[in-house]
């Protein structure tokens, strides 16, 4: 794993409301765009998908007045994650030796910086100053490969506290998905309460598939007989081996589906599928038979696949 800075968003923009919108102009702005942007509705959508989430994450923050009020002061970002609050922070911080506390002698250092600092604003002990505030967030980035993506799992991990923890990867998790650790992150000060963990997923590029949205693709090669003749194919999904009908006639780039062999996200009443992209491979040589049947196959048939494409250019 490795640090990362937080990007933080606007939910007020995302949602497209003013900043003194009321709980019901929050509530109504939110419905709207979710039945506008749900995935059900915009299936291979990534877009749709990326804004769905994005305007969840923006709801989740105003529909809570704490959290809302948090966000106003600038003490939170979009999700959740603690922004610095005082100067002493932003002075340590850009200091020369701030990378301390990435470290489990950084969570120490880094706890009793701000006790010391505190106690000598305020005459005497951290305690005595009555000042409590809620540890730092610590984001992470966590890279895993793509059948651990789909399939979800358990993940050993180490924080930054030398402390190791299994993660849960929930069944569908997206490349970029934030999950939160509660209580994880930096200790709190003056018996404030501690951060949270952000994990930051990355997925590996797998060598087969890909994923769009909810649906995973796939580009299978196909013979030329397969092609014209049709026939059943074993092809490779997430989840195991199926066998595929190729339809006769069936051309290049022509895509088929294999129903409920994508995503399945908990919570979601459906699974994505796989699309079957097929792609038509000739030998590696040249074969002349092949050859001669086609030269033969030319002379007697006027098929022209750039016909209209001619007629509209």
């Amino acid at each position: 794993m490795s640090w990362e800075t937080p990007v933080a968003d606007d939910p007020y923009k995302i949602l497209g409301i003013a900043k003194d919108a009321s709980t019901d102009q929050i509530r109504k702005a939110y419905r709207t765009l979710a039945k506008k942007l749900h995935p059900d509705l915009n299936p291979g959508d990534p877009t749709a998908a990326e804004r769905f989430r994005e305007i969840q994450a923006a709801h989740a923050i105003l529909s809570d007045p704490d959290k809302r009020a948090r966000f106003d002061r600038g003490e939170i970002d979009m999700a959740g994650t603690e922004r610095p609050q005082h100067r002493y922070y932003r002075d340590y911080a850009g200091a020369e030796d701030a990378g301390r506390y990435h470290t489990t002698a950084g969570f120490e250092d880094f706890s009793d910086i701000f006790s010391d600092l505190f106690a000598r604003r305020a005459g005497g002990t951290a305690e005595g100053a009555g000042l409590r505030m809620r540890g730092q967030d610590v984001s992470y980035t966590l890279e895993i490969d793509f059948t651990d993506a789909v399939k979800g799992g358990t993940r050993r991990i180490t924080l930054a506290d030398g402390h190791s923890i299994d993660l849960h990867l929930p069944q569908g998790v997206d490349d970029g998905e934030v999950l939160r650790l509660k209580g994880k992150g930096m200790p709190g000060l003056g018996g404030g309460p501690p951060g949270d963990a952000l994990v930051r997923i990355t997925v590996r590029p797998h060598p087969l598939f890909r994923r769009d949205g909810l649906d995973i693709l796939l580009d299978l090669p196909i013979t030329v007989d397969e092609a014209v003749l049709g026939g059943k194919v074993e092809t490779p999904t997430v989840w195991g081996r199926v066998v595929l009908t190729i339809p006769e006639n069936a051309s290049s780039g022509q895509v088929l589906r294999i129903r409920g062999k994508g995503i399945r996200r908990a919570g979601d009443k459906k699974a994505g599928d796989q699309l079957v992209s097929l792609k038509i491979v000739l030998p590696d040589t040249p074969d002349p038979d092949l050859k001669r049947f086609m030269e033969d196959w030319r002379g007697r048939h006027a098929h022209d696949p750039r016909a209209r494409m001619r007629a509209t250019s």
